[in-house]
């Protein structure tokens, strides 16, 4: 399969939350799109926060393109000279005020919406999470923090009684299926173990 050849490009509209470009291109049957909208975004990060009591810290969030209330992970845009896991560290303090000892383990990276978005999105875990501070957030964010039983949250998602979207489906799937194989895995260990003993 061949790419898009692009013929023109020129940005309409320039700002701190993003860049929206107009290209010209041209598909390789010879098909020409006039007017084809991109949407530059600095890389997204966002994390499934677990705390010591195996509760996932969620945050609440009034989200003006869906004109609702959302239940979510905690996320954000990369600062410069981030990196991914540093990033992600310091969205969930600010918002939640939650931070841990581990290191936030990867569990995906993948594009956000390629149709229409350059980003990428990088998915972690962060495992036995405190509350270490308030919050700290920013002047256009009114977040809540909430606790939900990490099962209790998935049968939440899977009746879809609960108001979210997509990437914190993905990314408590994502989660529980990392945590099931690291369980299985420390259970066969365990069982070698008392096999060699006797």
């Amino acid at each position: 399969m061949e790419k898009w050849k692009t013929l023109q490009s020129e940005y309409i509209h320039q700002s701190d939350f993003g860049n929206i470009r107009l290209d010209k291109c041209e598909l390789p049957n010879g098909t020409v799109i006039e007017a084809y909208h991109v949407n530059e975004h600095p890389d997204w990060v966002n994390a499934v926060v677990i705390t010591k009591e195996k509760e996932i810290v969620i945050v609440e969030q009034f989200r003006y393109a869906g004109n609702d209330i959302f239940f979510e992970i905690p996320a954000g845009n990369l600062e410069q000279y981030e990196t991914h896991e540093e990033g992600i560290v310091r969205e969930v303090l600010e918002e939640t005020g939650y931070i841990s000892v581990h290191q936030p383990i990867l569990l995906g990276d993948c594009k956000v919406n390629p149709a229409t978005q350059t980003n990428n999105m990088k998915t972690f875990l962060i495992l036995d999470a405190v509350k270490e501070k308030e919050q700290n957030l920013d002047k256009i964010e009114d977040i809540k923090v909430h606790l939900f039983d990490f099962d209790t949250f998935g049968r939440m998602l899977w009746r879809n009684s609960v108001n979210t979207q997509l990437f914190t489906a993905y990314a408590y799937y994502m989660a529980k299926d990392y945590l099931t194989y690291r369980n299985k895995n420390d259970e066969s260990e365990n069982n070698e173990v008392q096999s060699y003993r006797g």
